[in-house]
Order: C-alpha cells, then structure tokens, then sequence
C-alpha cells in the first residue's frame, strides 16, 4: 500500500483518485497563503519519489525551489525538437548546477516524421494539433510514472490562470497539481533571481519573456504582455498542457 497522508490533512491512501481529489482539495485550503518553500515541502513529503518538476527551461526558478527543498527531484522537458538553442543550452546547465535527475522527454514522431506524415510547418497550419503531438501527448506519457507534478504556473501570467490555485486536482490526468509560485507577480520572480543567482535562458534578456518553441515564439516589444509573442497573431494563449 502506499503511504498514507498526515501532514495535519487527512490521512489519504494515495492509490485512491477520490481520496487524491479530497487531499488536494483540502491542502488548496491549507497551503492557500503559505510560503513557496513551505508549499514544495509539504507536497514532496507526501508524495516521494512519485512527484515531478515541469519546466520550459525560460528560467530556473521553481527548479532551485524544490532542488533546494529535495535534491534529485526529477525534472521533466519537453523536448519537442523545435526548441531555441538557448533553451536546450539552458535545460543542460541546469542538469549540471542544480542537484536534479533530468527526464527528457519527446514526442512520439521525430519532426521529419512528423513531417512527412502529416506535412511540413504543422505548426502554422494547426498549431493546436502540433502543440498536443509535440507536448501535451509526451508530457502525459511522462507523466504516468508519477502521481504529482510541480509547475511555475502564475496567476498573473494570462486570463486563463487566475483562478489557478497553489494544489490542484488534475481532472484530466488524475494526480495532483501543485503550484508553489502561483500568486507571485514578476517582480517577485525578477527578485528571487536576483537574490539567488537562479539561471535564466539568455533569450529573456534579448526580447523573449515568455519562451516556447522557435517556430511559435517571437520578441516582445517592451512594455507589451510577456505572452504576446507566443503564437502571436493567431488568439492561441496556451499550448494545452495547463488548459
């Protein structure tokens, strides 16, 4: 049986999905106001080696959080075969800095694959489709070896966030979601880098604050929302791995 849940919630099996649900619903309550750090312990306490990191490799922050909290948390990238090479160059300083297992993780069909199955460029034709093929699909296979995952999700990041609270159930994929820097503004986020030396992709100082595939990303005119330069001109806001 797996461990059992007793950090002042309810004591929860954590084989059980509705039982998972109530944690999560409870510790959303609890963990509403607390600190990031204290979010991360709480929620690597109770799950072990069966929680995960996300990261997009656009900085480092929630990677040095939770390393700080439990070194050699595995740390989960997609690796889409579309990435800036200062991403991929990012995502392998971080293997080496931070005391983390790295889980790189791809899609089924190479891009040449992809290609010829279903066309070149997909990603200005149906970029919906190719978000889901390329991260959505291999996060989720990723994501069965584990019963939760961490995110630097934000509430202020877009309009489709803010409801967002620090631990989630994760309907679709049924496990646990938990949002440690959920209520922090980018003034918060700026500051930890800079207090903490934290590693930031090189692109987030040329014009890219919000940094996704090369083929769907692009500058940010200063003052601008961050997010604009993904899938710009086309009303896409998220690739659908937090929708």
């Amino acid at each position: 049986m797996s461990p059992v849940v007793t950090r002042g919630l309810a004591q929860t099996p954590l084989e059980d999905p509705e039982l998972m649900r109530t944690l999560a619903e409870q510790a959303a309550e609890a963990l509403a106001d607390a600190p990031a750090e204290e979010v991360v312990r709480w929620a690597t306490d109770t799950f072990g080696d069966r929680i995960c990191i996300t990261s997009s490799m656009t900085d480092a922050v929630i990677i040095h959080l939770a390393s700080a909290v439990r070194p050699g948390i595995d740390v989960v990238f997609l690796d889409t075969g579309y990435h800036f090479p200062e991403t991929i160059g990012t995502r392998d300083a971080v293997e080496v800095v931070y005391p983390i297992h790295l889980v790189n993780a791809t899609p089924s069909r190479t891009v040449a694959e992809q290609d010829a199955e279903l066309g070149p460029r997909l990603y200005g034709r149906n970029p919906d489709l190719c978000c889901y093929l390329r991260k959505v699909e291999p996060l989720e296979r990723a994501l069965t070896n584990y019963d939760a995952w961490i995110t630097g999700v934000r509430r202020d990041e877009t309009s489709n966030r803010r409801q967002t609270q620090v631990v989630e159930w994760d309907d679709r994929r049924e496990m646990v979601k938990v949002n440690p820097i959920v209520s922090w503004t980018q003034k918060q986020v700026d500051d930890y880098i800079t207090t903490n030396g934290v590693l930031v992709n090189p692109l987030v100082y040329d014009g890219y604050p919000s940094i996704g595939c090369a083929t769907c990303t692009s500058r940010v005119e200063p003052g601008a929302d961050p997010r604009s330069g993904r899938w710009a001109g086309t009303g896409k806001t998220e690739c659908g791995i937090h929708a």
